[in-house]
């Protein structure tokens, strides 16, 4: 009768101590799980790191012959990632096609003459000039060269700009 007892009694101490063991395993797999959910929440609300694609940025990119482009057109390159604008002075500009704000791609709206960003409604003119916030500053401009006649694009000399300054533009 004893012997049954003290059986009953380390049965109960076995299951009790099981209990408190697995009790203690889902408070751990919840705090596990509660630090993951948390790591996704934080990487999805992280703006990415965009690689830059060797074959897209960093190289020159002959754009082509110059009088190709009509004055007042915007012409859009992706594989360089930029527009290459002829203004009506014949001048010519190689315009990053990132917004200032988030870096959403802005695409060019030929029927109002403006870059409208898609993201958050920034409106960029033809010089790539802000005419409409949340964009802190006008778009990035590359260096464009002139070399007989061929207009070519330096991929790798993004300049950040305040305004549209006429030393922007380059001229045959």
């Amino acid at each position: 009768m004893i012997m049954a007892k003290d059986q009953k009694e380390k049965s109960g101490q076995t299951l009790e101590s099981r209990r408190g063991f697995l009790k203690k395993l889902w408070i751990g797999l919840g705090f596990v799980a509660l630090i993951e959910m948390a790591g996704l929440i934080v990487a999805y609300l992280r703006p990415k790191k965009q690689k830059p694609d060797a074959e897209t940025l960093g190289r020159i990119i002959t754009a082509g012959p110059a009088d190709d482009f009509e004055k007042g057109s915007v012409t859009a390159f992706r594989r360089g990632q930029f527009y290459l604008i002829r203004l009506d002075d014949g001048g010519f500009m190689a315009l990053s096609r990132k917004c200032t704000h988030l870096g959403c791609t802005v695409p060019w709206v030929a029927s109002e003459k403006k870059f409208i960003c898609p993201c958050h409604s920034s409106v960029f003119d033809i010089n790539g000039a802000v005419l409409q916030s949340p964009a802190p500053r006008p778009l990035d401009v590359f260096a464009v060269m002139i070399e007989n006649s061929i207009i070519k694009v330096d991929t790798n000399k993004k300049t950040k700009r305040s305004g549209f300054d006429k030393s922007q533009v380059v001229y045959l």
